[in-house]
């Protein structure tokens, strides 16, 4: 534990380590801990008299969720769109890591969320060899409920790992040993669009550290056809077939979510309310009869919210990134700075294929990557008491 520390901010900061650990294993656990984490560090806040404080990419966020509560106004259930809604208050995970997981203790939090990765990774892996769970009718969620959740937790450790082996001085073994692990179980996920976030977001990596490191690139895409199993390289390969029904229904559904914003520019028909009105603009194409999103990251959120939330999103994208370029040119944060530039262009890029940004599993485990590094920062700041006027 950081030096200095009172016994209310090691107990917060052990509480938050138990909510990052759940996240790749336990939704339930991973919400109960959240909360506890959220009361304890209320708790550090009163008790040493300060303001919250967060990273300058929280702004836009909390403007999206009063945008939200707009939509939510507008939207053709409210109630449901309200309950849908309360994805919103996740986003209070950014003040309480960036408030209990400074110094040291935000290297400590990336080591958990690697181990709690390589434990889900090695029961997949599992899933996948020995409990059936191997073609596209029956892939490995690992411990979530749903496959896609399971491929983009994977996809964020992934990236974690790889920025720590390449940038980190300090604790490259143990996450070179859970590479591989990581690496195998996301490829029998069977998931596209987590396999090309990860190989994006690793190729933003390489580049960072040296742009010599692309040539390995081929050397690795030829090693990884070579020993995939054959469904696996059938499922690489339909990547590139635009004949694939499920990329066929993505153009239709991308067709059906512009005729969505061209009727409800300003607040979009409402959370969850996409499924309701998707066979009123589903076209004749379309693959599926009904779908619950979009599967597309902008592309929701503007038909659900509305084009000004949507601004609003990419403003945060902006920010963020803004503030990780500013974090990775300091030596002590550049690990953790790399690992969430990663992991963003990771989310942009799975996004354009899956609405990952609305899966609380990932929107959690995604909000503690890219608050990590400022956290390292904030041990500089000196908290300010109340006076006495």
């Amino acid at each position: 534990m950081p030096a200095g520390q009172t016994g209310l901010e090691r107990s917060a900061l052990v509480v938050l380590l138990l909510f990052i650990a759940a996240l790749p294993i336990s939704i339930a656990a991973s919400q109960i801990l959240l909360t506890l984490s959220i009361g304890l560090w209320l708790g550090v806040l009163i008790a040493h008299r300060e303001r919250p404080r967060v990273p300058r990419f929280f702004w836009p966020l909390l403007a999206y969720a009063l945008l939200t509560l707009l939509s939510v106004a507008a939207s053709l259930d409210p109630a449901a769109s309200l309950a849908d809604s309360k994805e919103v208050l996740l986003f209070l995970v950014v003040p309480v890591v960036y408030r209990l997981a400074r110094g040291r203790a935000a290297s400590t939090a990336a080591t958990v969320i690697v181990s709690a990765g390589a434990a889900t990774a090695v029961y997949g892996v599992v899933q996948y060899g020995i409990l059936g769970y191997d073609d596209l009718q029956q892939r490995p969620p690992g411990f979530m409920g749903h496959y896609m959740t399971y491929s983009g937790l994977l996809m964020l450790v992934l990236v974690l790992a790889v920025a720590r082996l390449l940038f980190d001085t300090r604790d490259r073994a143990w996450t070179g040993l859970v590479l591989p692990a990581l690496a195998v179980a996301l490829m029998t996920t069977f998931t596209r669009g987590a396999w090309i976030g990860a190989g994006v977001g690793g190729t933003l990596l390489l580049f960072m550290k040296n742009v010599r490191l692309l040539a390995i690139l081929p050397i690795l895409a030829i090693i990884l056809v070579a020993v995939a199993p054959a469904g696996i390289a059938e499922r690489f390969d339909s990547i590139f077939d635009r004949r694939d029904p499920t990329s066929r229904d993505r153009i239709a559904m991308a067709r059906a979510g512009l005729k969505m914003v061209a009727d409800h520019p300003l607040t979009g028909v409402g959370p969850d309310m996409v499924q309701l009105v998707y066979p009123r603009y589903r076209g004749p194409d379309a693959v599926n009869e009904i779908n619950p999103h979009l599967h597309n990251v902008p592309l929701q959120i503007a038909a659900e919210r509305g084009l000004p939330a949507l601004a609003v999103w990419i403003w945060f994208v902006v920010a963020t990134i803004r503030e990780l370029v500013a974090r990775f040119r300091q030596p002590a944060s550049r690990a953790l700075a790399a690992a969430g530039l990663a992991a963003v262009v990771s989310m942009l890029t799975a996004g354009a294929f899956e609405y990952n940004f609305g899966d609380s599993e990932f929107l959690m485990l995604l909000l503690v990557l890219l608050t990590l590094p400022s956290a390292v920062a904030a041990q500089r700041i000196q908290p300010q008491p109340d006076t006495p006027g």
